[in-house]
């Protein structure tokens, strides 16, 4: 297949994932009018029309629907001949998609990437931070990272880490508000929620002596976590935060535990799992690589008892 013809046919696929000319040229690194001119040439070819365009958005047509799948096939049959050709040289290159919560985002994952690409020089890296559920299969990625609990599905599970999760507040909320000293004396404090991907009625707590529930009545709601834990270190409020992030702020003097002997936990009692999940198949060679370097920050938590990262 000639080279032009896949930068064009991966033109076309990006600009029809992204709706957008501009959203697909930075994601391929590229200018907008390259790729018009990449999707233009392809409906030259084809002699069809593959989008409506207009000042505002971009959508396909009845012809580019059609084409979109067979695109997609053709795209993936040469990243599967590259990857075997990739397997024989040892060597990782192309493109990695894939989501990953907004709490990622705060220090984490930029640097385990940046560490990454520093050894795999040809492998770029598209990441949609949210929040929210994708299925990597339905939005094309490569996978996507989930945390909390592992959801039955048609996907395959990489376990990253497990975690726990706390409450946590600023030292100068602490000061204004003073320190609840018990789980009743939540009630009258200014409780933060994360209301993504689902809204939580219940708070569920565990020490070494006692179990018990908790039926949260926020102040605050926040879709994303980034945001919650964001607003913690301001002042905000109290809310639950993963220990892997909010544990280097503690150590720093910029949080506190509160409720300390508490962990909160599933119904049953279980610790959350940093997870990520891909359709069934084989993992090319650079995504695989790429996770097994996100575990491994995973695995340095367990073997330092602590979060200094």
């Amino acid at each position: 297949m000639a080279l032009d013809m896949l930068g064009e046919l991966e033109a076309f696929a990006t600009v029809a994932r992204k709706r957008s000319f501009i959203a697909a040229a930075r994601t391929l690194g590229r200018s907008p009018s390259a790729l018009t001119r990449a999707v233009q040439a392809l409906e030259e070819s084809a002699g069809v029309k593959l989008f409506n365009r207009s000042s505002n958005a971009v959508s396909l047509t009845e012809a580019g629907e059609r084409f979109l799948p067979h695109a997609y096939k053709m795209l993936d049959l040469q990243r599967e001949a590259d990857e075997d050709l990739a397997g024989l040289s040892g060597l990782a290159h192309g493109w990695i998609r894939f989501s990953a919560p907004e709490s990622l985002g705060h220090g984490v994952l930029p640097r385990l990437i940046a560490q990454y690409c520093e050894r795999y020089l040809d492998v770029n890296v598209d990441v949609i931070f949210t929040d929210e559920t994708i299925d990597p299969a339905k939005s094309k990625l490569d996978f996507s990272i989930r945390g909390a609990f592992p959801q039955s599905s048609d996907l395959i599970g990489f376990p990253l880490w497990s975690y726990s999760r706390y409450l946590y507040a600023s030292p100068g909320y602490l000061e204004r508000r003073g320190t609840p000293d018990s789980l009743e004396a939540l009630e009258a404090h200014a409780l933060i929620l994360h209301t993504a991907p689902r809204i939580l009625k219940e708070w569920n707590f565990r020490s070494e002596e006692h179990t018990t529930s908790f039926r949260v009545h926020p102040k605050f709601r926040f879709s994303s976590g980034a945001a919650v834990f964001h607003a913690v270190l301001a002042g905000v409020g109290i809310a639950r935060l993963a220990d892997w992030l909010a544990e280097p702020e503690a150590a720093a003097g910029r949080l506190v535990r509160v409720c300390p002997e508490y962990r909160l936990t599933s119904s049953s009692g279980e610790n959350p799992q940093m997870h990520a999940v891909y359709p069934a198949g084989n993992l090319p060679l650079r995504v695989k690589s790429l996770l097994e370097v996100i575990r491994g920050f995973g695995e340095s938590l367990d073997r330092k008892h602590s979060l200094t990262f």
